[in-house]
């Protein structure tokens, strides 16, 4: 596995060298900046791993953030809204600083110290997808989100609700967030011993993947993330607490650390070629 130091020189060497193949030297300038952030990400996720013990490994994952990465690239302020049930919110956690968006903020703005970077909150818990809907504009849309990380599905499968009725919920949804102009990531359920036992949540999993690939926007997977933890440490047992459904702190940390990655891998040539075009 490579060094945390390798790892941040990679990134940066790959996204400076494709501005500048471009032409784009200003933007390779404040990728240069902004890209040196890296490393000190990955110190801070391991400075708070140590405070527990480290996150078990997981695969590397990538998100294409085409409205995050142009606000980054010209140093405009990043907005991102945390929208979800209890598993945003923090239920579990010790305080709200430990909650999955909070731990988020720290890490990003530890990378991006020279870019204006807030994780907004907007979790509820108990809330189905309906509910959710009735809130978007207030609670999502007013904050003009750069993006919206939006974790769903695991109230529906304990309340028992309509797949079929989830999966037009669910999409409207989606269309409205990529309507505004938001990047938008969905974000599936925990791998929990409440959820395992209940009915269809399997489905809820596999819906939650299917509108993503249907309206190309990326998919997150928690569940696929908490397996590859189980496979590396079978030990790992403390990452969902007492309940059987919401995550530690420990459990929030990783989540927060393994997202924050994904969301610092590098963008693609293609992405910048556009986003060059564009601006």
């Amino acid at each position: 596995m490579p060094s945390s130091n390798s790892l941040a020189n990679n990134m940066l060497a790959n996204n400076v060298s494709a501005a500048r193949c471009l032409g784009f030297t200003a933007l390779a300038r404040r990728l240069r900046a902004a890209l040196f952030g890296v490393a000190a990400v990955l110190a801070v996720s391991s400075q708070a791993s140590a405070a527990t013990s480290a996150c078990p490994a997981s695969k590397p994952r990538h998100l294409e953030l085409p409205a995050t990465w142009a606000a980054l690239a010209s140093g405009r302020p990043i907005t991102i809204v945390a929208f979800g049930s209890s598993s945003t919110e923090g239920a579990g956690a010790t305080t709200p600083a430990h909650a999955y968006p909070a731990r988020l903020q720290a890490i990003l703005r530890a990378a991006w110290p020279k870019v204006p970077v807030t994780v907004l909150n907007r979790g509820l818990g108990g809330q189905t997808t309906d509910a959710m809907l009735a809130r978007l504009d207030t609670d999502v849309l007013a904050a003009h989100p750069t993006l919206v990380i939006w974790q769903d599905g695991a109230n529906a499968a304990l309340r028992g609700m309509e797949p079929a009725r989830f999966a037009a919920l669910l999409s409207e949804g989606v269309r409205r967030v990529v309507a505004s102009g938001a990047d938008l990531v969905l974000m599936d359920n925990q791998v929990a011993p409440r959820l395992e036992q209940t009915a269809h949540h399997a489905t809820f999993i596999a819906m939650v993947a299917h509108e993503a690939a249907a309206r190309r926007v990326p998919l997150f997977s928690r569940a696929a993330l908490m397996r590859e933890w189980h496979a590396a440490d079978p030990a790992a047992n403390d990452m969902i607490g007492a309940d059987g459904l919401h995550h530690t702190d420990r459990g929030y940390e990783c989540l927060a650390e393994a997202l924050g990655r994904a969301i610092l891998a590098p963008v693609s040539p293609a992405i910048m070629t556009a986003q060059g075009k564009r601006d």
